[in-house]
C-alpha cells in the first residue's frame, strides 16, 4: 500500500528530520520526498510532499505518530483533510438573521457550515444555535478566532470547543 502525503511543516531547522523519524522507526518505506523551502504557505510553513509504502497497519501507525507530534497532514492521496469544529451561538440569533450568520461563516476561507441545530426561546435573546463547521485541517485556531469576531459583531455569546 502507498500513501502520498502533503504535510504542513514549520520552516525551522530539523523539522524535516522530525517528520521522517516516525516513518523510518515504524518501518514505512520512504519512496519520495519533495521539500522546497522557497515555496511557503500564508502561515510561513513549508508543504512537504512525501510518498511512503508499507502495509496498512504500519501506515496507520505512521499517520497516528505524525498527528501525535502535531504535524499537520494537509492531504492524503490528493484528498484535502477536513476537521470539524463545534460552536454554540447564544443570543437573538433569529432577529440577527441566521442565514446571514451562516453565509458569513461559509465565506471564510476553507469553511463550510455542515450541520446546524436551532433552539428558539420565548425570550429571543436566549435562543441558541449549535453549528458543526468543516474546515481544512490545521485551520482550527483561525476559524475559532473568526467565529468569536462574528459573534462579537452580532452580540452573541460564543461558546467554542476547547
Amino acid at each position: 500500500m502507498r500513501f502520498n502525503l502533503v504535510l504542513d511543516v514549520p520552516d525551522v531547522p530539523g523539522q524535516l528530520l522530525e517528520v521522517l523519524e516516525p516513518m523510518g522507526r515504524l518501518g514505512a518505506n520512504i519512496v519520495a520526498v519533495i521539500h522546497q523551502r522557497d515555496v511557503k504557505t500564508e502561515r510561513g510553513t513549508v508543504p512537504v510532499h512525501i510518498t511512503i509504502e508499507g502495509d496498512k497497519e504500519i501506515l496507520d501507525k505512521v499517520m497516528d505518530a505524525l498527528e501525535s507530534k502535531d504535524i499537520n497532514i494537509l492531504e492524503v492521496d490528493g484528498v484535502i483533510r477536513k476537521e470539524q469544529i463545534t460552536t454554540v451561538l447564544v443570543g437573538d440569533i433569529v432577529e440577527e438573521d441566521l442565514q446571514d450568520t451562516v453565509s458569513k461563516l461559509n465565506k471564510l476561507n476553507t469553511v463550510k457550515v455542515a450541520d446546524l441545530d436551532l433552539k428558539m426561546s420565548d425570550e429571543p435573546r436566549n435562543s441558541a444555535t449549535m453549528m458543526v463547521i468543516e474546515a481544512d485541517f490545521g485551520q482550527r485556531k483561525e476559524v475559532l478566532k473568526n467565529i468569536k469576531k462574528l459573534g462579537a459583531q452580532k452580540g452573541f455569546l460564543v461558546i467554542n470547543e476547547v
